[in-house]
């Protein structure tokens, strides 16, 4: 039976068995809400312990969450998650999408579908109004994705919606991605699941619809988002191209934010945004005099032949780097490395790794792997770009931000959604206020308060003590994973910063989120609860990730080189000098810090403590399992050893 927010039904695919079958969305939505909680719990009941990534037993989920398809709260999103090829061993992952394909996924009648199995032959889904069929897609195997989308809307009609994948996840490329409407893109390792089952894309349409349970109320908070958010880039985007681009907002946002497009080949709109549209610009920047159309071509090819820029932008760094370092030559990686930054080194770059001919074999399966077969100073390079075991790009670091020290050990890839939650417009916000740049606002005593609204406490934002970074760390956890299950988008949620005028002050309203989903569902939930719930969805995922092998305490680390590798000039994007709030109304620069090993780990025995997992192996109890609703999973973690 359908609920506001929800279409009511979970579609279960078996490629293998060629076998469908329904279950009510009702059964998952109470604990776990909705995208990543549901997916997760799917994942949990379908997926045996020890299942390979590219494997039949692994399950690709695609869930949408109760916020999914509702105009104006910036909140249009859904997930995709499933075991990842992305890192070694391989992990439960999971990425978070715009774009049509989730409400139209509502629409057709499902809030999530879980696909196992493979199938014999090359297919795709069509999926619309509660009705599923299997396609052959062997015509379209080796297409990239911009040609696959318009062939499936050619032979079903304009207004389906397609996502799929191109010729690195087929090939199973461990960075490789699915593309679905408007350019939206899963990062995590994902879309090589989708390769590895031979399912090259999945279409989906239909006429249902859901409504809120109480529409005055949900008026009244896109009234008061739009106000608060409206404002927040006022009007100016560092991706715009002048002549070239235009503002464009994501389907259904309703709010806006710095996001372009543009007209390129055959006519296609083109989408640029954020850290995929420099994945090559400095490379071109240093070839050409104008490196605009090799830097949007650059960004065109990754979304075309499906690889993940957030990996494929350090591993360009890298290879220029080898290169000129003398540990490669053009003919050794059989690239034309003397024109990096060219338009030619990009189309024989993302060629070879989509495709895995020769040296791309290698780059295929990531940075550190591609290191370890070249050996010596090859390895030794790696710490100057990837933040991660998943060879993910440098951003937010935790020798600068204490906090993301713990969000990048206990993640099974780069928590982009957290990473925000702590640092995004928050400190970037400060910052400029700190560097007195023109129209910054936001201060100290600002981001104090925020602090304590959100993060637990003033201490979180005195970055010259390891203090309250463990509270910070499981309140940004929670709240983020109530935030991906709703689905809400983490470039304007939560929000922490509001405007310049807005007469309650600088810092925004924690408790949104729950009246957003309150007025949607009906069902009256307070921020406390929300993120309790968030918590419940975090425990699950640390039971998933157990009982794939996370060695639990030990397992929980970053990469060796934050702790003896000095923190540099220019190493993190928006904050080259490394300026922090210090004590009091103090502005600290941590340029030279590193981490320190015995405050990470008592930081780990904090954070622990406070998730009421045991401090020795980081493993959850079985009380706190009961507490938030988990006995259910308690036996299976039992058997091998996983809960105390």
């Amino acid at each position: 039976m359908a609920d506001f927010g929800y279409a009511g039904k979970i579609l279960k695919v078996d490629l293998s068995a060629a076998k469908t079958t329904e279950s009510d969305t009702v059964d998952y939505a109470g604990r776990f809400l909705g995208g990543r909680g549901i997916a997760a719990r799917l994942f949990w009941d379908m997926v045996p312990a020890g299942a390979s990534a590219t494997g039949p037993d692994n399950c690709l989920v695609c869930a949408a969450g109760p916020v999914t398809g509702f105009s104006g709260l910036a909140g249009n999103r859904w997930v995709i998650c499933g075991k990842s090829l992305l890192r070694q061993p391989e992990f439960f992952s999971y990425g978070n999408l715009g774009g049509k394909w989730g409400p139209a996924l509502k629409s057709a009648g499902y809030d999530a579908l879980a696909v196992r199995g493979r199938a014999e032959k090359p297919v795709y889904l069509y999926i619309h109004d509660g009705i599923v069929e299997t396609k052959d897609a062997s015509s379209l195997w080796g297409l990239s994705t911009f040609d696959t989308s318009e062939i499936i809307r050619e032979q079903l009609g304009k207004g389906v919606s397609v996502l799929c994948i191109g010729p690195a996840a087929e090939n199973l490329v461990s960075f490789a991605t699915a593309l679905a409407d408007g350019g939206a893109s899963v990062s995590g390792g994902l879309g090589g699941v989708m390769g590895s089952k031979n399912l090259k894309a999945i279409a989906v349409s239909g006429e249902k619809r859901y409504r809120a349970a109480f529409p005055e109320k949900l008026e009244e908070i896109k009234s008061l988002v739009k106000r608060l958010r409206s404002s927040t880039f006022n009007g100016l985007s560092p991706w715009a191209i002048p002549g070239v681009t235009n503002p464009e907002n994501c389907y259904l946002c309703g709010v806006g934010c710095s996001r372009q497009s543009y007209r390129g080949e055959k006519g296609r709109r083109f989408k640029l945004f954020c850290q995929a549209s420099g994945v090559y610009t400095k490379p071109a920047a240093a070839y050409y005099s104008n490196a605009t159309e090799a830097s949007l071509l650059a960004t065109r090819l990754c979304d075309s032949y499906g690889l993940d820029t957030v990996v494929l932008g350090p591993l360009i760094a890298w290879l220029i780097k080898c290169y000129q370092e003398g540990i490669i030559t053009e003919t050794s990686a059989g690239l034309p490395l003397s024109r990096a930054g060219s338009a030619e080194f990009i189309e024989a770059l993302t060629r070879k790794i989509s495709l895995r001919e020769g040296f791309g074999d290698s780059l295929a399966r990531g940075m550190l792997a591609a290191a370890q077969t070249l050996g010596g100073g090859a390895i030794e390079l790696t710490p100057e770009f990837i933040a991660t075991p998943g060879n993910e790009t440098k951003d937010y670091d935790p020798r600068l931000i204490l906090t993301t020290a713990l969000l990048l050990a206990t993640e099974p890839r780069r928590p982009v959604s957290q990473l925000h939650g702590i640092s995004g417009n928050i400190l970037i916000s400060w910052t400029s206020w700190a560097r007195k740049l023109e129209g910054s606002f936001f201060t100290t005593d600002d981001l104090r308060l925020a602090a304590v609204r959100f993060w637990g406490g003033s201490g979180a934002v005195d970055f010259s003590t390891y203090a309250g970074k463990a509270l910070a760390a499981k309140k940004v956890q929670d709240r983020s994973c109530a935030q991906e299950s709703l689905v809400l988008c983490d470039v304007h949620w939560p929000m922490v910063v509001t405007s310049a005028a807005d007469p309650a002050g600088h810092v925004g309203d924690s408790t949104l989120e729950s009246r957003v989903y309150s007025a949607i569902t009906g069902k009256e939930i307070d921020e406390k609860e929300l993120n309790r719930t968030g918590e419940r969805i975090y425990n699950l995922q640390r039971a998933i990730l157990l009982r794939d092998g996370w060695a639990g305490r030990p397992g929980d680390k970053v990469l060796d080189y934050f702790f003896n590798r000095p923190l540099k000039q220019d190493e993190v994007f928006f904050n080259p000098d490394a300026i922090m709030p210090g004590p009091g109304n103090r502005i600290i620069s941590r340029l030279g810090s590193v981490l320190d090993r015995a405050e990470f780990e008592n930081m780990k025995t904090d954070y622990y403590r406070l998730r009421g997992w045991d401090a020795v192996t980081g493993f959850p109890t079985r009380s706190k399992l009961r507490e938030l609703g988990l006995d259910d999973i308690s036996g299976e973690m039992e058997r091998p050893g996983l809960v105390i």
